[in-house]
């Protein structure tokens, strides 16, 4: 079973992870005396950390107690039928005794098409006033973290995730960026350009996409520095059938002071500098074609204000909480932080 990993119901959930990444199954069997007792995917981890659940905590805890599977003898025909009713992507074969001797994939199975690839907008039109006085001459995206400009390291991490089709919406310096990225023939893709003439917001600009893409599409700031696997978000989005999803991270804030908790004028308690967590937008989403129909022609909208309308019709938002590396590339401390640590991250 090359690219599939076996862990025990004790392994940590941090080790699993890293076993998970290293196959090409996404996925982790979990055994016991040989035989399968539960999986793990991405996918279980992400929403166990959304409930708090920490990396050290064992598999155990995060683990799908009753997988679907098959019996050895599948067909292919039946196991695609029933990894599609059950909006899964990867089907274990078990013998009589309960042991896995192999296991399916749905991307071996379905057949695809050209139609079924995803477009990918990069926001690249802000004014970057954080980074004044870099920003005088030069756009943010363009600016070099490492060896490349920003919004090159974002395109290039898509491109090795096999998208093709992008859009990078332009307004601040325009001509700049248009003249650094081209056509995109230089990376192998499709670059078209989306220039507002007005500002349009971190949504607006969508209006101005030449038709409606046939599935759904990403969404990236484009001053961000992410290794977020765009196909675990992918598969996510489905399974949860999404309408919108939108990435989140995990923020602490320590109140530097002894909290007191009381009640009335009676003192129940001290905390000494706790801290708050928090899960915050970090600006990587993946919409439905049909989210341009909460838009309007040359109107300005954020982001958050486009997904809230989303919500307030009925759709299914969710929220995607990222376990790899993020940074937002807004200001002169953080670029320095990520120059430090482009090479050791994406070298």
């Amino acid at each position: 079973m090359n690219g599939v990993f076996v862990v025990s119901e004790d392994t940590a959930l941090i080790e699993t992870l890293r076993r998970i990444d290293q196959g090409n199954m996404q996925m982790a069997l979990v055994e016991r005396d040989g035989k399968i007792v539960g999986t793990v995917t991405d996918g279980d981890v992400r929403r166990a950390l959304l409930s708090g659940v920490g990396l050290d905590a064992s598999v155990e805890q995060v683990m799908n107690r009753s997988p679907i599977v098959a019996p050895v003898g599948t067909s292919n025909a039946a196991a695609l039928t029933l990894m599609r009713r059950h909006s899964i992507h990867q089907l274990p074969i078990v013998d009589a005794e309960g042991r896995v001797t192999e296991v399916k994939l749905i991307g071996d199975l379905a057949v695809t098409s050209p139609s079924d690839d995803h477009w990918v907008v990069l926001m690249a039109g802000g004014l970057g006033s954080r980074l004044k006085p870099l920003t005088d001459q030069t756009p943010k995206p363009l600016i070099r973290v490492g060896d490349k400009p920003i919004l090159e390291t974002v395109l290039t991490g898509f491109i090795k995730a096999g998208f093709g089709k992008f859009f990078i919406s332009i307004n601040y310096k325009a001509e700049m960026i248009r003249e650094y990225f081209g056509d995109g023939s230089a990376w192998g893709v499709d670059i078209s350009y989306l220039e507002e003439r007005e500002r349009l917001g971190t949504a607006g600009s969508l209006s101005l996409l030449p038709e409606r893409p046939k599935q759904p599409f990403f969404v990236m700031n484009g001053d961000l520095l992410t290794t977020v696997n765009f196909d675990q978000m992918l598969k996510y989005h489905r399974e949860h059938q999404a309408f919108t999803t939108v990435c989140v991270r995990e923020h602490s804030i320590t109140v530097p002071f002894g909290v007191v908790d009381f009640d009335d004028h009676r003192l129940i308690g001290i905390r000494e500098k706790p801290t708050q967590k928090f899960f915050v937008n970090a600006g990587v989403y993946l919409l439905d074609p049909d989210v341009l129909d909460h838009l309007a022609p040359d109107v300005a909208v954020d982001m958050p204000t486009l997904i809230e309308a989303t919500i307030a019709d009925g759709k299914t938002s969710v929220v995607f909480p990222l376990r790899e590396y993020w940074i937002d590339v807004g200001r002169l401390d953080d670029l320095q932080r990520a120059s430090d640590e482009f090479q050791r991250i994406f070298g």
